[in-house]
Parts: C-alpha cells; sequence; structure tokens
C-alpha cells in the first residue's frame, strides 16, 4: 500500500502541475476572444485561424484540466442518498463508481479516440475553414485528456482502498475548502435574509 500511495501522488504531482499549467490558458482564451472582437468591431475583419485557436483552446482548457478537476474533488456527484449513509458505505460507492463507470468509460474514449487522431496525423488534416488551422492536434486533445482522468481515477481509488485500511484520510476531503455547491447553498441564503431583512422596515411600517 505504501508503494501504491506513492504512485498515487506521483499522479497527483502530474495532475496538479497540468491543472495549473492550463489555469494560464485561460487568461490566453480571454485575450485571444478580446482580440478577435476588438478587431472584428474596429476592424471590420476577421481571421479563422484566431477563432478556431479560440476554439482549440476552449477544448484544451476542459479537456486536459479534467484529471485535475478530480483531483480538487469539484466534479459534481449526485449523492443525495449517499451522503446519508456512513463514510465508510461513501467510500464504497465511491470505488464502485470509479471501478464500473469512470474508468471503463474513459478507457474507452481513449481507445475510439486514438485512432482518429493518427489518422488525422499522417493525413496532416487541415481545418475546411479558409486558412484555419491544422486539425490534428486539437484531435490529440481528446485521447490526452481522459488518459490524465484514467491516471486521476487510479488514484483516487487507491486513496479509497487506503482510507478503508486506515493507511489515509477521506480522499474526498477538500484540505478545509467549501465546495462550489456549498458556497452556492451559502450565497443563496445570505441574498434570502438580506431580502428578508430589507422586506422587514416595509412590512412594520404597513402594520
Amino acid at each position: 500500500m505504501n508503494a501504491l500511495l506513492a504512485f498515487s501522488r506521483l499522479i497527483d504531482r502530474v495532475n496538479l502541475f497540468v491543472g495549473k499549467a492550463v489555469t494560464w490558458l485561460t487568461l490566453v482564451v480571454v485575450v485571444v476572444s478580446a482580440g478577435n472582437a476588438i478587431v472584428r468591431k474596429v476592424l471590420h475583419t476577421s481571421s479563422n485561424a484566431w477563432l478556431e485557436l479560440q476554439w482549440y483552446l476552449f477544448g484544451a482548457i476542459f479537456l486536459l484540466a479534467s484529471g485535475y478537476t478530480l483531483l480538487k474533488n469539484e466534479h459534481v456527484r449526485v449523492d443525495i442518498v449517499a451522503q446519508k449513509l456512513s463514510k465508510r458505505t461513501q467510500i464504497w460507492i465511491e470505488i464502485f463508481g470509479v471501478l464500473l463507470f469512470l474508468l471503463p468509460a474513459c478507457i474507452l474514449i481513449m481507445w475510439l479516440s486514438w485512432p482518429v487522431f493518427v489518422d488525422s496525423y499522417v493525413t496532416n488534416e487541415q481545418s475546411s475553414n479558409p486558412g484555419g488551422l491544422v486539425r490534428w492536434p486539437v484531435k490529440l486533445l481528446i485521447p490526452v485528456g481522459f488518459f490524465l482522468l484514467v491516471l486521476a481515477g487510479i488514484s483516487h481509488l487507491i486513496k479509497c482502498v487506503a482510507f478503508l485500511m486506515g493507511k489515509g484520510p477521506d480522499p474526498r476531503d477538500r484540505d478545509g475548502a467549501k465546495s462550489a455547491e456549498e458556497e452556492l447553498a451559502e450565497e443563496i441564503a445570505r441574498e434570502a435574509r438580506a431580502r428578508e431583512a430589507a422586506l422587514e422596515p416595509n412590512n412594520a411600517g404597513g402594520r
């Protein structure tokens, strides 16, 4: 188990590095999108290459950061029933979910997308749009992104088993940080309280 946990930490470092690198692509996308909009409005011209680059970067962000998102436990879980069960039962559900759904689906997509990339690379597939970009780099993102997600799934699986053996913390913990769902729920509650507070003087005046 110690060797497996070391392997899990190695996988996490890879996905952490990729995730942090991909965050910079968000800035690049903003600059490219803003540049496209300004050029289109001011100079009344456009470039298919820059538009396609914008789409490619969007694809890179979502695909390459999928493993990082799982590492940070930010994938959406529909756990209305599971959250009422014991922690060990929830971890068993995590294990079955990874083994029966996550890994098979990701491996299948990798297997199906690889020949598509190879064919695009061998033929040096180009965009059908005038002045567009070469297509094979963006098709490579599909197997690479799902490979990173498979690695993250394996790491998550190892940490789940370690938790059941009493050799690791709950892998679903977020280092004390609140989930996006929890933050949204708190924000909705704050807005509701603010609306109620704003209505109270009017109600008092009516009485």
